[in-house]
């Protein structure tokens, strides 16, 4: 059985609740990602930030992206999945919740994060391209 240990990407750098959207896209730059997960000063995952979240979600808006801190674009609670799930376990949610990256816990510890790029390295053709089209429904 392959797993979503067995596909992630470990130990994923986080942007904090406080830190700003300015920080964040730096941060997103220097690592050339799309998206950072958010923690809390506890450590726990809040959500997920992405570069659209910053430009459409906050820029276009007109919020200062000095200001703005990272906590004010979470959205809700974060799917996720567990490292030991089977792997159709976290492209189901990806599909379902039309999410390109899906961070990996660990009781109750982000231990990764799944990425679309992450299926296509690892997954056949078929899977990724069924993957790919559902998430971008």
């Amino acid at each position: 059985m392959t797993t979503a240990r067995d596909l992630m990407t470990p130990r994923p750098r986080c942007i904090g609740v406080n830190d700003s959207l300015r920080i964040a896209a730096s941060v997103m730059a220097d690592l050339d990602v799309g998206a950072l997960p958010i923690c809390g000063e506890d450590g726990k995952l809040k959500g997920m930030l992405t570069d659209r979240d910053i430009v459409v979600g906050a820029i276009a808006l007109g919020m200062d992206p000095e200001t703005t801190p990272a906590s004010a674009l979470a959205k809700g609670k974060p799917v996720t999945v567990d490292a030991d799930d089977d792997i159709r376990v976290a492209l189901d949610r990806m599909q379902e919740n039309q999410v390109r990256r899906l961070p990996v816990m660990t009781d109750r510890r982000l231990v990764g994060i799944v990425s679309q790029a992450d299926v296509a390295r690892s997954l056949s053709a078929s899977t990724t391209g069924e993957t790919v089209e559902s998430i971008s429904r």
